[in-house]
This record gives structure tokens, sequence and C-alpha cells, in this order.
């Protein structure tokens, strides 16, 4: 079956063809991963870095969207090359834009709603 194995922002993605391996259970890898949590992302990247790596792709680089920096996440080359007996590259995607919401920039109707939390006790 046709598949898709996302990357990082930076790194984009690559449209695959399971090969069918029923030792790998007829599966694969779902995306590159993540390498470091959120908030080791955005203490540990520098942000001069963070930009350096998104050069040439129409992004938002603010510092809010840091934990979602390429340096977050596993090289997706290795990804791919580790699960080489399990799907076949049919294309590489490049990033050109690559878009990042902020519920406190979007219209109130497009926010999530936070839910309201429950009180704890018997029931």
């Amino acid at each position: 079956e046709m598949g898709i194995i996302p990357g990082s922002m930076g790194a984009g993605s690559y449209i695959t063809r399971g090969r069918g391996n029923i030792t790998g259970w007829n599966s694969c890898s779902h995306g590159a991963g993540r390498k470091m949590s959120r908030t080791k992302a955005h203490g540990t990247i520098p942000q001069d870095e963070f930009e350096d790596a998104m050069k040439g792709i129409v992004c938002d680089t603010h510092p809010s969207v840091k934990d979602e920096a390429p340096q977050a996440y596993k090289d997706l080359t290795v990804v791919m090359k580790n699960q080489e007996s399990l799907a076949d590259i049919v294309c590489r995607l490049r990033p050109l834009v690559n878009v990042k919401g902020f519920e406190s920039k979007l219209p109130k109707k497009y926010q999530k709603k936070k839910s309201k939390k429950r009180k704890k006790g018997p029931r």
C-alpha cells in the first residue's frame, strides 16, 4: 500500500509503497519521531540555529514554534534507511512552505474549546 512518512518542518516527507513484509507486520514507521521533548527543544536549540535550519522555506520562525524545529526530530534519512526492508521510496517531498497555527491568533470560533475540569471526589 501507498503511505507517507512525515519528517520535520525542515526535512520534508517521503511517499512510500509498503513491501508487505510479514516479519515487519506489514507496517513501517509513521514519521521521523522526536529526539527531544518540546520543553527540551525550547530550552536547548539556539534561535539562530533554528532560523538557519529553516532558510529557503517560507515559514514562521517565532520562538514559540521552536519545539517543532528540525533539530528536535530524528534524521529522516536515517529513519528511512533503517526501514528499507519495509517500504520503498516512491518520492521525496521537500518543504517549500510550513504553516503553524496559534490558538491565540485564531478567531474564537476556530479556537479549541477548553474542557471543564471535574471536581475530584465520589461520584
